[in-house]
């Protein structure tokens, strides 16, 4: 595991000692190629999160996101410590860990990061990188923008954030259950 001497989402806004590519430059050669904002809205396409957004909504999402690379072994959020961004995967795979083990990982289309931006409260999960990430990153001062201008989003978000807690009270329940017989 990589320690980069604070929470990911610290490293997000510490230019100083960022382990990862920011906006400025993996944007660089998107820039180059026909726009940062073209390779966003293209990315934000294909996962099913936006599958309904129109294309000025999507426009609007690219607008507000940055692109972020990281290595594998990034902890990406860490149980306990405060949240400041919503991560959407591009490209890559990360493990979770919650306080009652570990969840299924999640791939390319999935999104973490938004119960600490939606409550306030520390993260609930780590998050590390198994593989190299492509991530495009909203930051707590844009996240709530991004739910003001495209409020079918907020329906899908709450759709998943309830599916993880049924998941949760489930595998909680099972270790409950297996405490019980053992």
């Amino acid at each position: 595991m990589i320690d980069l001497g604070g929470s990911f989402d610290e490293q997000l806004h510490r230019r100083d000692a960022s382990p990862l590519r920011g906006r400025e430059e993996a944007d660089d050669a998107d820039l180059a190629s026909g726009g940062a904002h073209d390779a966003r809205i293209e990315h934000l396409r294909s996962v099913p999160l936006f599958s309904d957004c129109t294309e000025d909504e999507l426009r609007r999402v690219a607008e507000i996101s940055r692109t972020v690379e990281c290595p594998a072994g990034t902890v990406l959020t860490e149980i306990g410590r405060p949240g400041d961004s919503f991560f959407l995967i591009v490209d890559g795979r990360v493990s979770v860990q919650t306080a009652v083990g570990h969840g299924e990982g999640l791939h390319p289309g999935d999104f973490f990061g938004e119960m600490s931006l939606l409550d306030g409260e520390p993260r609930s999960a780590t998050v590390t990188a198994i593989t190299d990430l492509r991530l495009l990153v909203v930051d707590r001062s844009h996240f709530w923008r991004l739910l003001n201008e495209t409020p079918d989003l907020v329906r899908r978000i709450l759709t998943v954030l309830s599916r993880r807690v049924r998941r949760l009270e489930q595998a909680g329940n099972a270790m409950l259950h297996r405490m019980t017989v053992a």
